[in-house]
């Protein structure tokens, strides 16, 4: 620990206040309204100085700009997810994406796991259903998201609770809360192959999700399709919407299978 800036000393190869700025560019990339100095501190688990410095610090280089105690990010952050889209994973999952929801009539997308949330990293949208934007680079929280159970039961048991938090608080009345319920679960997503969750984030909400797998077979990310429970009732989510879902997130396996092979 350094003990003029109360933050942990350098190493070599490690930039403590480059990970610190970038923890909290995305703390503040989650509050559209604006966040305070002392709110941010908390959620980083900084000293209200180091956070301060890399608030400012931000504001400096146009990532952020600040409103009385509020700091909000600026359209520049925009240009850190500009070449998403072209990176490998989504290139090949979109036109698949694409395809999906053309079939369905429903939004379909592609997340990967990302500490405790999932992060979309493609997405095609038919029509908006729920009430936060999902567009590349939102976040949600794995636990309770089709795609987040279908990422978190592919990992070993005693990975999974560091990207679990402590408390599971319930997003609806369907919502399992209950550790055992859900490790339960995790052990059905993996013997079943996908994922159905019915309306545990939001209420009328179902979505189905399946795991995408790398060359070396390992789950990469999850691919899903959400819809309303008012327009697709369960007999036909499982009858129609699971297995092209499944279908979909397989043939986005094969396509990274195949580009190693061109590698």
């Amino acid at each position: 620990m350094d003990d003029r800036t109360g933050e942990p000393a350098e190493n070599r190869d490690f930039v403590t206040a480059l990970a610190r700025g970038l923890d909290v560019l995305r703390v503040c990339a989650q509050e559209r309204d604006g966040i305070t100095l002392a709110a941010v501190a908390q959620r980083v688990d900084l000293p209200r100085a180091a956070a301060r410095r890399a608030l400012l610090t931000l504001v400096a280089t146009g990532y952020l700009t600040q409103s009385g105690r509020l700091f909000q990010v600026t359209p520049r952050v925009l240009d850190l997810s500009a070449g998403m889209k072209d990176l490998p994973l989504p290139r090949l999952a979109q036109p698949i994406l694409n395809g999906l929801s053309q079939t369905l009539g429903e939004s379909a997308s592609l997340a990967i796991l990302d500490g405790r949330d999932i992060l979309y990293i493609a997405r095609t949208e038919t029509r908006r259903i729920l009430a936060v934007d999902l567009s590349i680079g939102a976040r949600l929280p794995a636990w309770c998201t089709s795609m987040g159970r279908v990422l978190l039961a592919a990992l070993p048991d005693d990975e999974r609770p560091r990207h679990m938090p402590a408390t599971l608080d319930a997003r609806t009345s369907r919502t399992i809360t209950d550790p055992a319920a859900l490790a339960d679960l995790f052990s059905q997503i993996r013997h079943d192959g996908y994922c159905i969750q019915d309306q545990e984030l939001e209420t009328g909400l179902r979505s189905v999700a399946a795991p995408v797998r790398g060359p070396d077979g390992r789950v990469v990310a999850a691919l899903n399709v959400s819809t309303q429970a008012t327009r697709t009732p369960m007999r036909d989510l499982r009858k129609f919407v699971v297995p092209a879902v499944v279908d979909a997130a397989m043939a986005v396996s094969r396509a990274l299978r195949g580009q190693a092979r061109t590698a």
